[in-house]
């Protein structure tokens, strides 16, 4: 396991609601937007020592999108035998469920690890 998977998350204890609540609409932007919201966070913040917790949150919706559409290239690849359609149905499904669990503990300012992301950005 690398040290990303064994750290723990920054608390957001010290983080304002502002915090909280962005790192919330990072999450359930994944949804509609994909890797593009979560993404131009985690630039805007990366450096920011202040912004931690966002910024890990940011990370985590990033990893997760870009997962996700990895399993969504493959899923069209494979709708040429047709186990493709339920595979992006699942991913789909999967990536709203996940979107709102992850927002509604951001937003209580509790770290959300998703239970399949590749850690790309670390």
């Amino acid at each position: 396991m690398s040290d990303y998977e064994n750290s723990t998350p920054p608390a957001a204890g010290n983080a304002g609601t502002d915090d909280n609540t962005l790192a919330m609409l990072v999450h359930l932007s994944g949804i509609i937007l994909g890797f593009i919201v979560p993404l131009i966070l985690w630039l805007v913040n990366k450096d920011n020592p202040q912004k931690s917790f966002l910024t890990d949150q940011s990370k985590e919706a990033l990893n997760f999108q870009l997962t996700l559409l990895g399993v969504y290239i493959i899923g069209t690849i494979l709708s040429i035998i047709l186990i493709g359609a339920l595979i992006n149905l699942i991913a789909w499904i999967a990536c709203i469920v996940l979107s709102i669990v992850a927002g509604l503990a951001a937003n209580k300012g509790q770290a959300y690890r998703y239970p399949f992301a590749i850690r790309l950005i670390k």
